[in-house]
């Protein structure tokens, strides 16, 4: 980042404390961070891992701050938002929502101005620094903006810009759902290399070493998903017959409608949080 714009977090709870703890790992100054929630004992707890300003009065730390990072759940983003509107400045902030559900129009109605408004659906993995976040920008956001908001979410993982603010409910089901896909195959596969024998610790630990390292082939290889799956299917072998049993159960087709529920639901949420 060519500049160091001063960033507040309002709402400090984990995807929020991931993505400011990731910006310190990454050598963002720590006085340029500052955090708000509703306790001050926990703000203090944060203050004291982390050597940011912290606070529980929300108007206080968006006056100081370029860029506004919203981390609260949905349901109370409204209040929130129009409770900070007497300290935003639409010539000065950038939005930036982390809240899955809240449409970029409600929180410029909420705020009763056009904003610069950045939408983000990072996912849990931020936490370990491998999340993989869409961000979307309303038109008032800057070139300078977009850069801020593309910084502030690479230092805990991938990050892509979509097109549509549409595109984010896509993400939501994609990415951002995505983690319990994955944790809920393992936990069957778990459960099924528990039934052939295998103790509930050596099936967690293949379990999840090969997941890791299927997903680093993946990453690191010039082929698709697709090509490594048929490099590594022998003719008539354990693979393919394992294969071959998800695809008589329509393992494809559940997954793709599986992502089609979540991306409805993402829809539904949107006009249920509208402003």
């Amino acid at each position: 980042m060519l500049h160091t714009p001063h960033i507040a977090f309002i709402g400090a709870g984990n995807m929020a404390q991931a993505i400011l703890k990731g910006m310190l790992a990454a050598g963002y100054p720590q006085e340029k961070i500052c955090a708000s929630g509703r306790t001050q004992a926990k703000m203090d707890i944060l203050a004291a891992q982390t050597g940011i300003q912290t606070s529980t009065d929300n108007l206080a730390l968006c006056k100081q701050a370029d860029v506004v990072v919203l981390g609260v759940k949905p349901a109370v983003m409204g209040d929130l938002v129009k409770s900070i509107a007497p300290a935003i400045d639409g010539s000065k902030h950038l939005i930036v929502s982390v809240a899955a559900g809240i449409l970029a129009s409600s929180i410029e109605t909420w705020l009763g101005e056009k904003m610069p408004i950045v939408r983000c659906m990072p996912n849990t993995p931020s936490l370990v620094g491998y999340g993989a976040a869409g961000l979307f920008a309303t038109d008032n956001v800057s070139a300078t903006q977009k850069d801020t908001a593309t910084a502030i979410m690479q230092s805990v993982g991938l990050t892509l810009w979509v097109e549509s603010e549409e595109h984010i409910d896509a993400v939501t089901a994609v990415s951002g759902s995505g983690p319990a896909y994955y944790f809920l195959m393992m936990e069957a596969m778990v459960a099924g290399a528990q039934k052939l024998g295998l103790s509930k610790q050596v099936a967690q630990e293949l379990v999840l070493q090969t997941a890791l390292g299927a997903a680093q082939m993946a990453q690191q290889s010039d082929q698709t998903p697709s090509q490594l799956r048929i490099a590594v299917t022998s003719p008539k072998g354990t693979t393919e017959q394992a294969l071959n049993t998800f695809n008589a159960g329509g393992f494809s087709a559940l997954c793709s409608q599986a992502m089609s529920a979540a991306y409805q639901r993402s829809k539904e949420l949107a006009q249920l949080f509208k402003a």
